[in-house]
């Protein structure tokens, strides 16, 4: 592994020194991956009931199409790394495409829930790699200076799916048939494809034969599905069982990898850089915050407050407007105040955001209070989230992008199960709660008071982070400030 980063100043472009043109072209390109795989995610996530009215299936069968998406996505994540070193980032997200474009046309002829959950785990095998494909592409073509600026921009259309799923999912199913939901894929696919194989630039000379470390597979990739299928599942034996492999999968990972250095699967001497690792730690924290705000606010309004399923896309619209608000400003924002307090100051707003749901989860929903918290804590989201990955990818050298992709989004899909079985465990102490009279120790105010707790810890991770990245120590893996 190269010791030193690229050269680099600031994060931040200087008059002298503009972003190019065909940049934007490429960052275009390469994110309309990662909007395609996450329309294709939310859609399917808010369309699970009818497809088991659809199929006749129960409820638990068909949740193994989001499921096993995503188990199948943590198996082959680890090998993100490898595979970019040996075939290149380009070729590599060309196949993601046609493979993606393909399970989905097979997905839309499903005839049965095992044929529909079979092409969804071969969906998951190559479109879950696109998002990360994305954002590696975005940082080696904006550089270090750049990256802040760029990265903010390109996050608005993945921001966007969210809000348009439950739409374009609503439509599809009140007008055509449920195989829309899988076969509108195929032209989106299949421009995007044409796209890719034009604007992006090749990258064969950047190519290594590195060898696959096997037994480092076999340990983690396991592993990592384990522990998200024991997380999912901590009620049940099973699941602790999964949980207790996973945990132990992972142990002897860590073992084998240190020992292995830059022959391992990953290489985990990138942790030894503080900016790095201060980073990593962030994403971590930030993403589960996120995701487990996204299952208990939900769950909130709908088990606590009598909301029907059919009004969420309406009252969680500000969350994900106040997301995109922040996020084209994060370029000048990071330039006038560097990375630290920008996402020190967005890891302060999601706390203030969150802290009106303590007040409303004891003493009633408040529809203005819950559209202002939510605007408010999606602006904060999204200002902690750009400058940390920024750093992140900063403090690496070009040639170790790769390993630093496949590390962060890693770390960053462990938060989400993480926060959210710990809310979801807490949902199920019981308080004597009574849906519709609250009370002042009922089990949503702990879970929110817990989210508050993880937003103050992002606080002070956030406060590591470097001013900017030509601090002192900053540029030095192993260097510390």
């Amino acid at each position: 592994m190269t010791k030193n980063p690229m050269p680099l100043t600031t994060l931040k472009p200087s008059k002298a020194d503009p972003l190019d043109p065909s940049v934007w072209k490429i960052c275009s390109v390469a994110i309309l991956g990662a909007l395609l795989s996450q329309l294709d995610a939310t859609i399917v996530n808010v369309s699970l009931s009818n497809l088991a009215v659809e199929l006749h299936s129960s409820l638990s069968a068909i949740q193994w199409v989001t499921s096993g998406y995503l188990l199948a996505l943590i198996l082959v994540l680890p090998l993100n790394g490898w595979m970019v070193d040996r075939i290149g980032a380009k070729s590599l997200y060309l196949w993601c495409f046609a493979a993606f474009t393909l399970s989905s046309a097979l997905c839309g002829l499903a005839w049965s829930t095992n044929s529909l959950v079979t092409f969804r785990v071969l969906q998951g095998i190559s479109g879950g790699l696109l998002a990360p494909m994305a954002q590696m592409m975005v940082a080696r073509a904006a550089g270090n200076q750049h990256m802040a600026r760029v990265i903010g921009f390109a996050a608005v259309p993945v921001l966007i799916a969210p809000i348009l799923g439950p739409v374009i999912a609503g439509s599809i199913l009140q007008y055509a048939s449920w195989r829309w939901l899988f076969l509108a894929n195929l032209p989106v696919g299949a421009l995007a494809f044409l796209l890719a194989a034009i604007v992006l630039p090749p990258d064969r000379h950047e190519t290594t034969k590195r060898h696959l470390d096997w037994v480092g597979l076999a340990q983690l990739s396991p592993g990592l599905a384990l522990l998200l299928f024991g997380a999912e599942r901590l009620g049940q034996t099973s699941g602790r069982v999964a949980l207790t492999g996973g945990v132990i999968l992972l142990v002897a990972f860590l073992v084998t990898a240190k020992r292995k250095g830059d022959r391992a699967l990953i290489d985990l001497r990138l942790f030894k850089g503080r900016v790095f690792a201060t980073a990593v730690t962030t994403q971590f924290l930030s993403n589960g915050a996120l995701f487990a705000g996204q299952m208990l606010i939900p769950v909130y309004l709908i088990e606590a407050c009598n909301r029907s399923p059919a009004e969420m896309g309406w009252l969680l619209a500000p969350l994900g407007l106040g997301m995109l608000v922040t996020y084209p400003l994060m370029g000048a924002l990071t330039k006038q105040l560097g990375i630290r307090w920008v996402s020190v100051g967005g890891a302060l707003l999601a706390l203030v955001g969150t802290v009106p749901f303590l007040y409303m989860a004891s003493r009633g929903l408040d529809l203005f209070v819950l559209a202002f918290a939510l605007f408010i804590r999606g602006m904060g989201l999204g200002a902690v989230g750009v400058p940390s990955i920024s750093a992140a990818y900063a403090s690496v050298d070009r040639r170790d992008l790769p390993m630093a992709t496949t590390s962060l989004n890693i770390v960053q899909r462990l938060g989400g199960p993480t926060f959210t079985t710990l809310c979801a465990s807490i949902l199920g102490w019981d308080l004597n709660y009574q849906t519709g009279q609250p009370t002042a120790l009922n089990p949503y105010v702990w879970a929110f008071l817990l989210l508050c707790g993880v937003h103050a810890v992002i606080c002070c991770a956030a406060l590591s982070l470097p001013r900017r990245m030509n601090d002192k120590g900053c540029s030095h893996p192993e260097g510390s400030a």
